[in-house]
């Protein structure tokens, strides 16, 4: 059943905005109150809303489970009554526990990303697809596995789009081509260049990324070795004048790295009959991309060569951008949910809970990245625990 109680008291949460404009938190709550609530309503205490409501807000102000999260609740009730109302003040960790685990994970889901859609809606250029898994939130005694999430990321603002969750890694062929429909949505993909690892090298991915008038970037690897051994003969035979390149170089944290990254257009030869039983052929082919690069360690020296398509007509430099922009979502979010949000240290386990609290966790680094500080997301989590207006300025922050 719907939430009767809608989240009328948004205004008061926001004085400092101009007359008639909207803050990101407003929309958030909008959406909130569109999400069913498995409790019968003559049992409902604690509205749905100011649940959702208290779990972001506590995971922002830096609590990573939900006894830090009840506790911050209780200590700064008062800041939250400036939103909602919570009459019965806020639930404990154990009840918070077991709502968590009941709330359907599609429907939360499908909130945070029409919530993205309507707070960012200028569509990505760059779109990174990765899979992830929460390393402690598997239940041995229920013979469950841990949660594997596979996020869809806008490389160029650093924000989280969407995500599907799957059983396993194997899964995430099944879970990308559902991720991508959802992306799609209301023209939400057009335009982009979405890039993935190998494991989605495949014709009906490839088509999904087309039909949603984006272009792809897929790697090839070792799952496609007749197309990787073709890639890395067109490279090796072409003539100079047919290959462009551009060449970058990095320094930092105790190496140094160059990269090459070489394009060809001449890709007839692709579009030729099948020559290997069971061969998938690629829609759209336009260009190949070769990355070599060079490592250099103060003990070592490391060196390796990547190849990928793409149905775009990239140059080198939009080619290197492009690559060094898929492995933002190891950096600026894998790596941020892991080091800063304890992701993998995070034990729930039992019902919805994993799947839900890891979205919970992308609301939270969505807001907490809207405004531009010069502080990093630790810092500003940290901040936004001990100064109530800090973590109201960033509910607050203004649609643009």
């Amino acid at each position: 059943m719907a939430i009767a109680n809608p989240p009328v008291f948004v205004a008061l949460g926001a004085p400092d905005l101009a007359f008639g404009a909207k803050s990101r938190l407003a929309v958030l709550l909008d959406h909130f109150g569109a999400i069913e609530d498995p409790r019968e309503p003559w049992r409902v205490a604690h509205p749905l809303p100011e649940v959702l409501l208290l779990v972001v807000c506590g995971t922002i102000a830096d609590n990573d489970d939900y006894e830090g999260i009840a506790d911050w609740g209780e200590a700064h009730l008062e800041f939250l009554r400036r939103f909602l109302p919570y009459h019965h003040g806020v639930p404990g960790a154990r009840w918070l526990t077991q709502l968590m685990n009941r709330i359907n994970p599609k429907l939360f889901s499908a909130a945070f990303m029409a919530w993205v859609r309507e707070t960012w809606p200028e569509r990505a250029d760059l779109v990174a697809i990765d899979g992830k898994t929460s390393r402690r939130s598997h239940d041995r005694k229920a013979d469950t596995g841990p949660l594997h999430l596979v996020s869809a990321f806008a490389t160029t603002s650093r924000l989280v789009l969407g995500q599907e969750a799957v059983a396993d890694k194997s899964g995430e062929t099944t879970a990308i081509p559902i991720l991508l429909e959802r992306l799609a949505a209301g023209g939400g993909l057009k335009g982009a260049l979405v890039s993935i690892d190998a494991i989605a090298t495949n014709a009906v991915i490839a088509g999904a990324i087309r039909q949603a008038g984006a272009d792809y970037l897929l790697a090839v690897k070792a799952n496609q070795p007749g197309l990787r051994e073709e890639i890395e003969r067109c490279f090796a035979d072409a003539p100079a004048a047919a290959i462009e390149t551009a060449v970058d170089n990095d320094k930092g944290h105790g190496r140094v790295e160059q990269r090459s990254v070489s394009v060809s257009r001449e890709v007839d030869w692709l579009q030729a009959e099948r020559r290997f039983p069971g061969e998938w052929r690629l829609p759209a082919v336009t260009t190949l991309v070769r990355v070599c690069a060079r490592t250099e360690f103060a003990d070592r020296c490391r060196v390796e060569t990547r190849y990928y398509v793409s149905s775009a007509a990239l140059s080198a430099k939009r080619a290197a951008d492009a690559v060094r922009g898929h492995w933002a979502i190891e950096n600026s979010l894998h790596w941020v949910l892991d080091v800063v949000f304890a992701d993998d240290q995070a034990r729930v386990r039992k019902g919805h809970g994993a799947q839900n609290m890891a979205v919970v966790r992308h609301f939270a680094i969505n807001l907490v990245r809207a405004p531009q500080l010069k502080k990093s997301i630790k810092r500003r989590r940290k901040i936004a625990g001990w100064n109530p207006q800090f973590l109201a300025d960033i509910l607050n922050h203004p649609l643009r």
